[in-house]
């Protein structure tokens, strides 16, 4: 079950490679287009449960209970080998825990940040999951410390991302040409959601303008998720930064920031990747104001850093500014700092190369390994086989 494209995409791994050891092996559940394209029966469409926030959770949440209603009925029914909720922790738990009391083995792929908020998840988690497929170093230990099996898995991602990123291919593939004495050029990512982008587009669209004004020649570059984030991006550009330059591109958001020099970006997965594209980054975020409110007033947020690349490395290598924080005067400081200081941008590429391989583990592999050993499925002459 996943929710939202990044779990897409973990699934479609997990998939993969399950299928390489079982051919016939069959799979169903709720997926997007990756996931489908390796097979997955899709009982419903993955968009509806790709929501952010408590505010837009409770907006919602009739519809979810319904799909969840089904889930549950649909895998019973089914009575599956095991079931893997991929991330989305808010509604994939839900479902585990229901089907593991009727006796279904579940595992859940991605751990929520426990780390950060709501640490007190991790006992619902353990009544829900038999196994949790861990991307971050450090987190098997929390789960140890409750006696919940969890393995570090690695990052997909950083098996993918090459080592050293081709920027020049990158700039070719795109069809960017770099002038004699041409500046830097900045990647503008402001999310993948029409309310990330309602929320963030206008601060970062006001940013560049004022980058342009202080930093002439600096060039911009935006990949636009879809049709309809590319509207309302273009709206703000016209709103905020009138006359600005800023070339779009359909998707591509890989390339586009292996092509840059440097990226402003919403918080997620997306900091993560330009981390493993060595790029110098600055992180914005603003969620739903009721949002904001119940985080602050029930105090659910427990960690100093909410940036993943901070968080591994245990220290500030981004920039993250967050609600107030993130506004126009605030991000173009923070970016005129990280342009004007070559040593501190040498720093994060060093300490970004340094994560890239702690976190390069041939994750779909022993995603795979994990599940069918739960199983019992895990061919022993496959033993040491390296994907």
């Amino acid at each position: 079950m996943a929710g939202e494209a990044s779990g897409d995409l973990l699934g479609a791994g997990l998939v993969h490679e399950i299928r390489r050891r079982y051919p016939d092996a069959t799979f169903h559940g709720i997926g997007g287009p990756a996931m489908i394209a390796e097979g997955v029966d899709s009982w419903v469409p993955m968009e509806r449960l790709s929501v952010m926030g408590l505010a837009e959770v409770i907006r919602h949440l009739p519809e979810l209970l319904r799909i969840r209603k089904r889930l549950v009925r649909g895998f019973q029914a089914l009575q599956p080998d095991v079931v893997i909720g991929i991330d989305s922790p808010d509604f994939n738990l839900r479902v585990e825990g229901q089907l593991r009391a009727a006796g279904i083995r579940t595992v859940h792929y991605v751990s929520p940040s426990i780390w950060a908020w709501r640490a007190s998840r991790i006992d619902a988690i353990g009544r829900a999951t038999d196994h949790v497929l861990c991307l971050l170093p450090f987190e098997p230990a929390l789960y140890a410390e409750k006696g919940i099996p969890a393995t570090f898995i690695g990052h997909p991602m950083a098996d993918t991302i090459p080592l050293e990123p081709d920027q020049a291919a990158s700039r070719a593939a795109l069809g960017i040409v770099d002038p004699a004495g041409a500046r830097e050029l900045v990647a503008l990512l402001p999310g993948s959601r029409t309310g990330e982008v309602e929320r963030l587009g206008g601060a970062f669209a006001a940013a560049a303008a004022l980058l342009a004004a202080r930093h002439p020649g600096l060039r911009f570059i935006a990949p636009m998720a879809s049709a309809a984030i590319r509207a309302r991006f273009e709206a703000l550009l016209a709103e905020h930064a009138p006359g600005l330059q800023v070339e779009r591109v359909d998707g591509r958001s890989r390339e586009v920031m292996a092509a840059s020099d440097l990226v402003l970006l919403a918080s997620g997965t997306a900091t993560l990747e330009a981390a493993l594209l060595k790029r110098p980054m600055v992180m914005a975020y603003r969620v739903a104001p009721l949002t904001a409110w119940m985080v602050r007033a029930l105090r659910l947020m427990k960690t100093r850093r909410f940036a993943l690349p901070n968080v591994l490395a245990g220290e500030d290598l981004v920039p993250e500014l967050l609600q107030e924080a993130a506004n126009p005067e605030r991000i173009a400081r923070e970016f005129s700092a990280l342009l004007g200081d070559a040593a501190r941008r040498a720093h994060v590429v060093t300490r970004f190369a340094e994560l890239h391989d702690t976190l390069r583990q041939g994750a779909d592999r022993r995603a795979a390994e994990v599940v069918l050993r739960l199983v019992n499925r895990w061919p022993p002459d496959l033993e040491g086989a390296r994907p």
